[in-house]
């Protein structure tokens, strides 16, 4: 069964999403407070960590960079941030700091674990990246979900890893941000494309890239973006 971990202080919510989640062989772990799910954190390591904004002591934001800022300790832990508010804003932050997708309140139990099914699968997947090779120095392990950049091992996130993996499988393609979205959360129907471009910045960040000077992530004005590169 996998392993969710739920970091929420509203306790009727933990035990209803922990009722909801069994049906679908999930065990959820709850913890009401930030110190008592970094405690679980390390003590159950688990699949996929469920992190609300408004907590006690910091709020979730503080708690996704803490965790994105120490992978050599969590792993690339997927992260699925919840709200009470549907501001556009607020989810942007959460991409900013490496959440995998976001959610606002109220939520129906059925998308929750539909989005959840979405993350688990990204980071599990990856039958389709046998064919994948080097990319002007990019190169991908699927075994390992490892990506390295002329030698080096970079730190992805799993939204940045998929989206670089979906690039380096059609180089020189031009994706729209609706096509991006709809791949890669594609269960989410609500387009915001500044979600798309920092999604992107991000990931042109850790590659070393440029939109001036690009070596791989090309902006094509008006349309959306192009992996430039030959495979080798």
């Amino acid at each position: 069964m996998k392993q969710i971990l739920i970091i929420d202080d509203d306790e009727k919510l933990g035990q209803l999403l922990t009722q909801y989640l069994e049906r679908y062989d999930m065990t959820a772990h709850v913890a009401v407070t930030p110190t008592k799910g970094f405690e679980l954190l390390k003590k159950i390591k688990p699949d996929l960590l469920i992190l609300d904004v408004m907590l006690p002591e910091k709020d979730g934001f503080e708690i996704c960079r803490e965790i994105r800022a120490k992978s050599s300790i969590y792993g690339q832990l997927p992260i699925l941030m919840l709200t009470a508010h549907a501001e556009v804003t607020d989810r942007i932050v959460g991409l900013e700091l490496g959440a995998d997708d976001y959610l606002p309140k109220p939520f129906e139990p059925r998308e929750l674990v539909a989005r959840i099914h979405n993350i688990l699968r990204r980071s599990s997947d990856d039958n389709t990246l046998r064919d994948i090779k080097p990319i002007n120095g990019l190169e991908v392990e699927p075994s390992r979900r490892e990506v390295k950049l002329d030698g080096a091992v970079l730190d992805l996130t799993t939204m940045e890893y998929e989206l670089l993996i979906l690039f380096m499988q059609f180089p020189n393609k031009t994706f729209t941000r609706d096509e991006l979205m709809n791949r890669l959360r594609g269960i989410d129907a609500e387009l915001f494309s500044r979600a798309v471009d920092t999604l992107v910045s991000r990931l042109r960040h850790k590659l070393g890239d440029t939109s001036k000077t690009p070596r791989f992530i090309k902006t094509v004005w008006g349309r959306g973006y192009t992996f430039v590169g030959e495979q080798i």
